[in-house]
């Protein structure tokens, strides 16, 4: 009986907290809208972790990012290098919308990736296809992005199943250290 308490404290919780986020329209606009077609045009590296819903981080990862758009159409090229020793590769195919949204895609992304951006904030929400231990399941990701300066980005993204989240990406980008690569840490 216990542990069914435990279970359903749990779920009223996650279900209480992921019913207060907050709304894209709630970040004011500013003089410079953070916009992902001009920040991320070029290289870009990243460091970030992956935490389980207890927060305990399960693994730690750099990636290499490479920008280039022609027009409104654009192409993000990812290399992962995981601390376990894994290296994955993720190729956004991007289009900025007229009304400056985004809709793309990738490899492992199942349909339509939606972005848009509001003063220096940029959320991303997509549902992303996982290989864990050779089971496939989908998830949810609600990806937000905000621009710290010029050349840095904080990433925080929920990745959710069955509205639940389970865990939590946090990323930190940088463009000024172009010439570093992942290998090099």
């Amino acid at each position: 009986m216990n542990k069914y308490i435990r279970s359903l404290a749990f779920i009223t919780t996650s279900l209480f907290i992921s019913s207060c986020s907050v709304d894209l329209e709630e970040y004011k606009p500013v003089a410079k809208p953070f916009d992902i077609k001009s920040y991320f045009d070029g290289k870009v590296i990243a460091w970030g972790i992956v935490q389980d819903y207890t927060n305990e981080v399960k693994r730690r990862f750099c990636v290499e990012i490479e920008g280039s758009w022609q027009e409104e159409q654009g192409v993000l090229a990812e290399k992962f290098y995981f601390d376990d020793g894994e290296v994955s590769y993720r190729n956004w195919q991007l289009t900025k919308l007229s009304d400056g949204s985004y809709v793309g895609g990738a490899e492992d992304v199942v349909g339509e990736a939606i972005g848009k951006h509001q003063g220096f904030a940029f959320q991303f929400q997509y549902t992303l296809s996982l290989n864990l231990d050779g089971e496939i399941m989908e998830v949810t990701m609600d990806d937000w992005m905000y621009q710290l300066d010029e050349n840095k980005v904080f990433n925080k993204t929920a990745m959710s199943k069955f509205g639940l989240q389970v865990a939590e990406i946090t990323l930190f980008f940088d463009k000024e250290t172009t010439n570093q690569s992942c290998q090099s840490n």
